[in-house]
């Protein structure tokens, strides 16, 4: 198949001040820590930042610098430190990257914010294993490293129908934490504080949504590459006010994308669906690539992980519990299909990639069948990337470019 001229790499306005807010939200922890002005917590990318912020506590999330360290192609060369004091290649490569990290005082933080030697130091480190084991393992290497208290919630796997049953153990869980919480802080958890910033987390995930539902326009405003970038805010700093601002920012210039039919990608002529984890290294050859394929890969499991509905700041300890096991990543292979299905209608999709990730198994929905049955039932092309989120030495970009090309010739095809 000939490839069609690809397009310019279109800049989202908003960029400028989402880089301006990430830079805001680090250089305060690090102040903090810095000072002990305030106590810093680290917490598990989809744990119970609304409770920690409540209770007084800035809030550092480990994966956001794991990522960070795959986005920068740090993590490889830092992954093997992890691996030389018994740490899997086989496990997360967020932990191992970030171990590595912590070992050799090698950080992007460092080189995207002068002044700020690596991550804050914390007074409380609090998992939720929603996502998998390996997120309390790694902190508690890092309670060990830095003797300080170790929380977390044992959250169900493999999740069909949510129950009250489920609901009632994640939040008795999550009021369980609060004396601990609190002798950490030495002050009472203030219930209409916590109240405020779940109203906040619940206004910015509406705002996250909308974002990444106003992909459905044809042309498409926006890719999957683009919102891993622009989900930073709703990641680190959902509790916020500045979080909920900053989306209605974004959500304003996408709306006049989609009015002047302004798409991500020229020409766009396939609309496809990315299922499991970035490969963070390569973000920007894929954008490329698909690009120059008239191609727009414009949604995700992923970029969706951060979309909580249930929250409701009149039921804080409930609903947090509730939209915690909501989480795709925790359910079981029918809920998992029926909500791929819902997927593919909603953002009209022509063919689905799934990527399967090598150290992170709970996230890779390819290897238990479902790309073939929604091939089958749906006669929905699908297209199998092997990489891996940190650890490039686990992707063949040939291989990839290679299989992409044939994907995108298929769909000619069809």
């Amino acid at each position: 198949m000939e490839k069609p001229k690809g397009s310019a790499f279109k800049k989202i306005q908003a960029t400028k001040q989402m880089k301006e807010l990430m830079e805001q939200h680090f250089r305060e922890m690090d102040e903090a820590a810095k000072t002990k002005s305030r106590k810093v917590a680290w917490c598990t990318s989809v744990g119970p930042a609304e409770l920690l912020r409540a209770a007084g506590f800035l809030v550092f999330f480990p994966e956001n610098h794991g990522a960070m360290l795959g986005a920068t192609r740090m993590a490889t060369d830092l992954i093997p430190t992890a691996n030389a004091i018994g740490y899997s290649p086989d496990i997360c490569s967020y932990l191992t990257a970030d171990v590595g990290s912590y070992i050799q005082g090698k950080s992007p933080l460092s080189k995207a914010y002068p002044g700020i030697e690596g991550p804050p130091r914390p007074d409380a480190l609090v998992f939720n294993t929603n996502q998998c084991r390996d997120v309390q393992d790694w902190f508690n290497y890092y309670g060990r490293e830095f003797n300080v208290p170790v929380i977390g919630v044992q959250t169900h796997r493999g999740i069909g129908n949510i129950t009250k049953a489920h609901i009632d153990s994640i939040s008795a869980q999550f009021k369980g934490l609060v004396p601990k919480l609190e002798e950490i802080t030495g002050k009472k958890l203030d219930m209409d504080e916590f109240k405020r910033v779940v109203g906040l987390s619940r206004q910015c995930t509406d705002l996250w949504k909308e974002v990444l539902e106003i992909a459905s326009a044809r042309p498409s405003p926006l890719t999957f590459f683009d919102g891993t970038i622009q989900m930073g805010p709703a990641v680190v700093m959902r509790g916020e006010q500045r979080a909920v601002d900053f989306y209605k920012l974004l959500l304003a210039e996408l709306k006049q994308r989609v009015a002047d039919g302004v798409g991500a990608i020229d020409n766009e002529r396939f609309r496809l669906y990315w299922e499991g984890m970035p490969i963070w290294g390569k973000l920007r050859d894929l954008s490329d690539q698909f690009s120059s394929l008239n191609t727009c890969v414009l949604a995700s499991t992923y970029c969706s992980s951060w979309v909580f509905p249930a929250l409701d700041p009149d039921d804080p300890f409930d609903s947090m519990a509730r939209a915690y096991i909501e989480l795709l990543i925790v359910r079981d292979e029918d809920y998992k299909e029926r909500y791929f299905e819902d997927q593919i209608r909603h953002y009209r999709i022509d063919g689905m990639i799934f990527h399967d990730a090598k150290t992170c198994p709970n996230n890779s929905n390819n290897r238990y069948g479902m790309p073939e049955r929604l091939s089958k039932n749906h006669s929905l092309p699908t297209l199998v990337i092997n990489g891996d989120l940190n650890d490039l030495r686990c992707y063949s970009e040939e291989q990839a470019r290679t299989n992409i090309e044939a994907f995108i010739e298929q769909l000619a095809e069809k």
